[in-house]
């Protein structure tokens, strides 16, 4: 389980070390969002913005010295599974621009400076698994940075990630270099069912994320088991694990852990809210593990399908508006620090 928030006041009053050493946390991740509210809505960071500031500081290099003093600080805290764990468990997440979601070449010089600038050994560089972000994470990972791919929807979406992250660690082995660099998948889905509301029959209403999300780990499951995936894992590489995020229910009418509870799985993560996470351990019985096969998926997906719901099509839309949405975070973020600094964005 990692949390889907960081704010420097849960660094500060020893909340994040109590989820970690009560709640069973073992990471979280950011995004521009997250760092918009934890600024906005806290003075924990006026003064460190004002002290930057000073030093002619400003923009987006100003914010990612926020983020990685906070994120190095919440790696601290999960070092030890980390270290325990021998590098698969204990990360955090920083994200890049999502201004640059359609430049490869600038989100592969991004990643490799902020990756630099952190010197964190259990820290993701977040990158979205769109056109453009195919070929950054490959390259990224020949690089040697840990990445997780972010903003995936579709199976076709993920395993262009997976392949990615495949053709970056054999490049690796070519190059006679170390095929231990880590990756999660990022697959968001809460946002499927929050997209046909509505428009599909009630009784495939909050069915569609799920459903996607077991077709995924399906072809997961299928994935590791191939000669090539245990050809790589002989070579001490790392398995790209999946991670299940927007975990948190849009349906006021659903249970807070409904999807956190129907996507557990071995060597899989979920993000969660605090809130989420919260009314998780208040729950005195989970659920069983998900069915390796999927279960009902495709069959599921063949219902929405005969109601008109195009699944690559609306895949493509949702993470176009992922990367829309975190852009308009973005812009907030930016010019809530330039309020905080007295310096407004060129």
């Amino acid at each position: 389980m990692w949390l889907d928030n960081i704010t420097r006041e849960l660094l500060n009053n020893g909340t994040l070390r109590r989820y970690y050493e009560q709640l069973s946390v073992t990471g979280l991740t950011s995004n521009p969002t997250i760092f918009d509210q934890a600024i906005r809505n806290t003075d924990a960071y006026d003064e460190a913005i004002r002290y930057k500031t000073k030093e002619g500081k400003s923009g987006d290099v100003l914010f990612f010295e926020l983020a990685i003093e906070d994120l190095t600080r919440a790696a601290a805290v999960f070092r030890r599974t980390y270290e325990a764990s021998e590098g698969i468990d204990g990360w955090v997440s920083l994200e890049l621009s999502p201004l640059l979601a359609n430049d490869t070449e600038a989100t592969i010089q991004a990643a490799k400076r902020l990756h630099a600038q952190a010197q964190c050994p259990n820290l993701f560089i977040k990158i979205p698994g769109n056109a453009a972000g195919v070929p950054a994470i490959e390259e990224a990972i020949f690089a040697g940075i840990p990445i997780n791919v972010t903003l995936l929807f579709s199976r076709r979406q993920y395993l262009a990630a997976a392949d990615a992250y495949r053709r970056g660690i054999q490049r690796r082995i070519a190059a006679g270099l170390d095929p231990k660099v880590n990756s999660v998948a990022s697959i968001f889905v809460s946002r499927w069912d929050k997209a046909v509301a509505g428009k599909v029959p009630s009784a495939l209403n909050n069915c569609l994320g799920l459903a996607v999300s077991r077709q995924i780990y399906r072809s997961y499951r299928e994935h590791i088991a191939t000669e090539e995936a245990q050809t790589f894992k002989r070579t001490g590489a790392f398995s790209q694990r999946l991670l299940w995020a927007s975990t948190s229910s849009k349906d006021p009418q659903l249970a807070e852990t409904y999807y956190v509870e129907a996507l557990m799985a071995p060597n899989t993560i979920s993000t969660m809210s605090e809130k989420t996470l919260g009314a998780l351990a208040e729950r005195n019985r989970l659920n069983d593990v998900m069915e390796e096969d999927g279960g009902d998926a495709e069959a599921i997906l063949t219902q929405f399908s005969q109601v008109g719901v195009d699944i690559e099509e609306l895949a493509t839309q949702l993470q176009l508006e992922g990367v829309q949405s975190f852009s308009k975070s973005w812009g907030k973020l930016l010019a809530v620090i330039a309020d905080k600094s007295g310096v407004r964005p060129a």
